[in-house]
């Protein structure tokens, strides 16, 4: 039985909501009808209180003795991430990690795509980079406005981030990925996700060395 979200969903709940559906796809791929939590719990490496305390701050609630409709889930996940809509993507600096990301270009996501680019080697009038339509960053407003772009990875320089921002937040977007270990400051309307890479790294070994 699936009912309303709760008005307020944890943090840590909505990073686990992209792996959610991603699961429930390979279930459902599979010709499962119905999963428990456990299921789940052992294919995602994911302990399954948390799964069913994330499932009740989203509303979806199993029945007793049966677990949940996996078709039914598939399709409240759909919803409730909006993968019915599309999310238009831009890229600012393709050096190494943003060459990756124009190749890969999220292709497992069918409503999420790059569809515009920009490098300082670029030319003005724009050039072909992976398929993708590249531009000088001096045509940044100009061009997030024509393609109608919501959401943002950055991936310049350090020294360039805070200037980058300070300029996309004159437009419309909504949200930024941000790949430079900078902080970047943004107005109250952009979310921001910061991914240090090197942070990351950090955490990794530490966690190597004591546990």
């Amino acid at each position: 039985m699936l009912q309303e979200p709760t008005s307020k969903i944890p943090q840590a709940t909505t990073k686990r909501l992209p792996l959610y559906y991603r699961f429930l796809q390979n279930f459902a791929n599979a010709g499962q009808k119905r999963i428990s939590s456990q299921e789940l719990s052992e294919a995602m490496k994911i302990d399954s209180a948390t799964i069913r305390r994330d499932f009740s701050h989203l509303g979806a609630l199993g029945k007793k003795g049966y677990g949940y409709d996996v078709q039914e889930l598939l399709e409240f996940f759909r919803k409730t991430l909006d993968q019915d809509e599309a999310t238009n993507v831009a890229l600012i600096g393709v050096g190494s990690l943003g060459s990756a990301f124009l190749k890969y270009n999220f292709h497992r996501n069918h409503n999420t795509k790059i569809i515009l680019a920009f490098d300082s080697n670029s030319p003005h009038e724009g050039e072909k980079i992976s398929g993708i339509d590249t531009y000088h960053p001096d045509m940044i407003e100009e061009k997030i406005k024509e393609y109608g772009v919501e959401v943002v990875i950055l991936t310049v320089p350090s020294r360039s981030a805070q200037e980058v921002t300070d300029r996309l937040a004159a437009t419309a977007i909504k949200g930024i990925l941000n790949f430079t270990p900078v902080r970047i400051a943004v107005p109250e309307n952009i979310h921001v996700q910061t991914i240090d890479l090197s942070v990351e790294l950090q955490t990794l070994i530490y966690m190597i060395k004591h546990t």
